[in-house]
C-alpha cells in the first residue's frame, strides 16, 4: 500500500513530514493524510513529485516493485536538461533512480520542454545518461553549452567543422555551431535510455 510506502521510505531519506510538503509544493497535512490512508486517490502528478522527492522510481513508491531488482543499481539524479531552449545545468546529487543492470547509465536528468518528442522523450521524462566525451552522428547526448545543459540529437561535419544539436519536433529549428563556436559545446554523454513519467 502507498501509504505505507511513503511513511517507510521518507524516514529512511530521514525527512521531516514539513520537508515532503515543502519538497513537493503542499501541506504537511496533506502528507499525513497520504501516510495514513485518508487520502488513497493520490494524483499521477503528486506520486511522480513524491518519488522524485524520495529517490525512487515512480513504481517502487507505488509498490510494483518492494525491492530493487537483482543486478538493478542506483543512478544519481542530476537535475533537469532541456528539452527546447537550455537549461541552467544543475549538479544536484541528492537523488538517485533504480535501472535495471543492463542499462550502461552513469547518471539521469529530467527532461524539460518538448523538443524531443519525437524521440518519445516528453517534458517531465526521466534520461539515463552514459557519461561520455564524444557520440556517434544521429545518437541523443546531454550537451553543455556554456552554462547550460540541453538534449539533442547530435550531427558532426568534421570537414566544415559544424555541429548540429537537432530537435525531434519540427516546431524547433536545429542549433548550428561552427569554428570558435565549438570550443564552448561539451558533450557530458550519450542518453541510453528514458522512463516516462506516470
Amino acid at each position: 500500500m502507498i501509504a505505507n510506502r511513503l511513511k517507510e521510505l521518507r524516514r529512511e531519506k530521514k525527512m521531516t513530514l514539513e520537508e515532503l510538503a515543502e519538497a513537493i509544493g503542499t501541506s504537511k497535512q496533506t502528507i499525513h493524510r497520504y501516510e495514513n490512508g485518508v487520502i488513497t486517490n493520490i494524483p499521477h502528478a503528486k506520486i511522480a513529485d513524491l518519488a522524485r522527492a524520495l529517490g525512487v522510481a515512480p513504481s517502487e513508491l507505488m509498490g510494483w516493485e518492494s525491492a530493487m531488482p537483482e543486478g538493478a543499481k542506483r543512478v544519481p539524479m542530476l537535475g533537469a536538461i532541456a528539452c527546447g531552449a537550455p537549461v541552467f545545468a544543475s549538479e544536484d546529487r541528492g537523488e538517485y533512480l533504480s535501472v535495471g543492470g543492463d542499462t550502461k547509465a552513469d547518471f539521469c536528468l529530467v527532461a524539460k520542454g518538448d523538443s524531443m518528442i519525437g524521440a518519445r522523450i516528453h517534458d517531465g521524462d526521466t534520461v539515463f545518461i552514459k557519461a561520455q566525451e564524444t557520440v556517434s552522428n544521429g545518437e541523443i547526448a546531454a550537451v553543455i553549452i556554456g552554462d547550460e545543459a540541453t538534449l539533442k540529437r547530435v550531427y558532426y561535419d568534421e570537414k566544415n567543422m559544424k555541429l548540429i544539436l537537432s530537435p525531434e519536433n519540427p516546431a524547433y529549428a536545429p542549433m548550428v555551431f561552427v569554428g570558435p563556436e565549438l570550443e564552448c559545446i561539451r558533450i557530458i554523454g550519450k542518453a541510453v535510455a528514458f522512463q516516462s513519467k506516470l
